[in-house]
This record gives structure tokens, C-alpha cells and sequence, in this order.
């Protein structure tokens, strides 16, 4: 396959169970495209193809540059829909795990990735299948690229659809209320998943050993992911936040995506800043598994982290509050106290002395003679 429409293919970016997606040239718009096309194995089955041309619409419906717009749609001769989006030229948050990007790029590109969910969600919309490859790079994320969510494959639109309990995502992370169908699915799930993908980012494999459904019904769901924030130089509220996000308890994680984000760009806040660490190698994770057959339905596993407490009452999650790092050893840093400014005081000099004309100076030698003579004649007589 050489060409789409007027699209001419370059190379092939991915293929799932249920598409293909390819690198494309929109030759009269003189820009790169991605052109995602149904597998031929699944363009006879109408549930699948209707969801395919759902997700088509799902995005271009939601505009917004966090999320990958959609803008043109197409059926093949053979019968097989397409539809063509803006290519991410970045690559993928999985690209990085490979490469193992410094914790502090790490977290603030899952803040990024979770203000992506939160555009979703503001439209009643949740993912159902957050991983690291799902969410997409415009550019260089250290000179002003964002992360963008891709594959709405199995989204779904929490008025329309609520209820439903069909299982479809990635094992390694999705919660543990998505894998059972038990209990509500609602947007606290993608949290749990964005969770993650952000431990993934930061240690290269994801928070438990879960590959299949099977590893995830036999997990134990109340043991607590490891503490990592030790091992970056970050504060350990991290470690509590992940606790939380990664809890089988949905009233336990973050309520909102947005919460999350504003939590973790705390903490790369305290850590200094985003800096890149060097590449290095990281083995592969997660398996995805995609819903099969006419009544999508197949069983994926979830990932249900965990908190080290039983259920019982379950209280609310409480936001991280981050108190001031402890000084390192040596003089403590305190914040100089300018100086306080005063007016100088300038002397006040002596007043100017009258200024006498020689008129009264003749007056005044004048008396004091006579007052001599005077006091001279007294003395004379007294002694005569």
C-alpha cells in the first residue's frame, strides 16, 4: 500500500488488534499526517467498525490541542474506513521509558499527560486504555513540545455509556474496578492508570508484575507500590501521592486528573526543575489486550495498586501537603534583611553673626573709655 486517498504512505508507525497506523504525506496541504486504517479482519464486523468511526468522531469533537485532532475521514476500495490525523513528531512517553528521561522530566510529563485526561473528562469522556505509548509527543517536551492523548479506541462517553462493564486496555495499568467490572467506572480510573505510567516513567516497568488478567485477580490489592522518591532525590510526599493515585479504592486516589497534575508540578517544583538524565536501556512491559469478537467483551486485566490499610471506612483523599525540605548540613540559607533606609543628617550650621556698621564700633570704644575714666576718678578719690 503506497497511497490512501491523496495521501501518500512513507513508513508504518504501529499496528494493534484492531488497526494499522501509518506515516503519511498530505501532498496538497504540504504537511505530514498519521493515517489510522481498520485491520482487515475487522472491517466486516459492524460493532467493531462503528466503534472505529466513533473514535474518529470522539476526536475531532473534542478540540483541543491535548488532544490529537481528527481531520478527514475515508473508506478504502476494499471497504476498510481510514481516518487521518496531525502526526505527533515527538514519538511516544514509551519512547522515553526506553530511554529512561530524568524523574524530574519524568513527572512533569505525566502532569502533562494528566491535564491531557482532564480535557477528556470535561467532556464526559473517560480513556480506559492510559499507557505510556497511547500518549503521544508534538515535539521536543524541553523546547516547548506538549503531550497529546491518541487512541480513543475504547474510550467511553460516561453519560452515554455509563454502566457498561466491557473490559478492554492494558493489564499493567488498569484499575482494578475496570478489570472486575464491579463498582462504577468513572474517571478516577484513567487517574489510577496516569499513576502508573508515571512510576513506569520514573523506574521503567510498571508499579506491579501484571502482564495478564490472571497476574491481576491473583494480586494481592492492598500491597503498597514500592517507594521510589528516595531513589530520585525527591520529596517523600511523592511516594504518598503515588500510594493514593494507585490505591483499589477510587474514593482514595486524587478525585480529578487536574488534582494529580497540580500535585506533581508541586513536586518538581521542590526537586528544582526539569532536567534530562542520560539514556539508558529499560526492558519491555506491558501486554495489551483489546476486546475481541462482535460483543467487544474481552477480558483485559487491570492494575490495582494498592494502600497498605483493609477497607473499611473509606475516607477521602486528602491532598499532599508538601512541608519545607530539611536544610542540607552546613550554614542554613536565610534570606538576607535589606537595609533600612534612613535620612542622612546633615549638620545645621551656626547661625550667621549681625554684622555691625563702624558708626557703632566708634559708639562702643567711646563708652568704654569713659566708663574707664569714670571707674579710674572713683579709685583716685577713694585712695586720696
Amino acid at each position: 500500500m503506497e497511497r490512501i486517498g491523496r495521501y501518500g504512505l512513507t513508513r508504518r508507525l504501529g499496528a494493534g488488534s484492531f488497526a494499522t497506523v501509518w506515516q503519511g504525506r498530505d501532498e496538497e496541504l504540504d504537511v505530514d499526517v498519521a493515517v489510522k486504517v481498520l485491520a482487515d479482519n475487522w472491517s466486516a464486523n459492524d460493532d467493531v467498525r462503528g466503534r472505529f468511526l466513533a473514535e474518529a468522531r470522539l476526536m475531532r469533537r473534542i478540540r483541543d490541542h491535548r488532544i490529537v485532532r481528527v481531520y478527514d475521514i475515508g473508506t478504502l476500495p476494499d471497504g476498510r474506513p481510514y481516518f487521518v490525523m496531525d502526526l505527533a513528531t515527538g514519538g511516544s512517553l514509551e519512547d522515553l521509558r526506553r530511554r529512561r528521561v530524568g524523574p524530574t522530566l519524568a513527572l512533569h510529563l505525566s502532569s502533562e499527560a494528566a491535564r491531557c485526561l482532564h480535557v477528556l473528562h470535561e467532556h464526559d469522556v473517560i480513556h480506559r486504555d492510559v499507557t505510556p505509548g497511547n500518549l503521544l509527543l508534538d515535539g521536543d517536551p524541553l523546547a516547548g513540545g506538549h503531550v497529546v492523548l491518541a487512541d480513543l479506541g475504547v474510550a467511553k462517553e460516561m453519560v452515554v455509556d455509563k454502566g457498561s462493564t466491557m473490559t478492554a486496555g492494558t493489564p499493567a495499568h488498569m484499575a482494578l474496578e475496570q478489570a472486575t467490572g464491579h463498582g462504577i467506572l468513572d474517571r478516577r480510573a484513567d487517574v489510577y492508570s496516569l499513576a502508573s505510567v508515571c512510576f513506569t516513567l520514573i523506574t521503567g516497568e510498571p508499579p506491579y508484575p501484571v502482564r495478564t488478567l490472571a497476574d491481576l485477580l491473583s494480586r494481592d490489592p492492598h500491597a503498597a507500590p514500592p517507594p521510589v522518591a528516595a531513589s530520585i532525590g525527591a520529596p517523600p510526599e511523592l511516594d504518598h501521592l503515588l500510594a493514593a493515585a494507585l490505591s483499589p479504592v477510587p474514593g482514595r486516589r486524587p478525585p480529578t486528573a487536574a488534582v494529580l497534575a497540580d500535585e506533581l508540578d508541586g513536586i518538581v517544583a521542590r526537586m528544582g526543575g526539569v532536567r534530562l538524565a542520560p539514556p539508558q536501556p529499560a526492558p519491555d512491559d506491558a501486554t495489551v489486550l483489546r476486546p475481541s469478537g462482535p460483543g467487544w467483551s474481552v477480558p483485559s486485566p487491570g492494575s490495582a495498586p494498592p494502600q497498605p490499610q483493609r477497607p473499611g471506612a473509606v475516607p477521602l483523599y486528602t491532598p499532599t501537603s508538601i512541608p519545607p525540605r530539611q536544610p542540607a548540613p552546613g550554614p542554613a540559607y536565610r534570606q538576607s534583611t535589606p537595609p533600612t533606609l534612613t535620612t542622612p543628617t546633615v549638620p545645621t550650621p551656626p547661625a550667621p553673626r549681625p554684622r555691625r556698621s563702624p558708626a557703632f564700633a566708634l559708639f562702643v570704644t567711646v563708652v568704654s573709655l569713659l566708663t574707664f575714666v569714670l571707674a579710674l576718678s572713683v579709685t583716685v578719690i577713694a585712695l586720696g
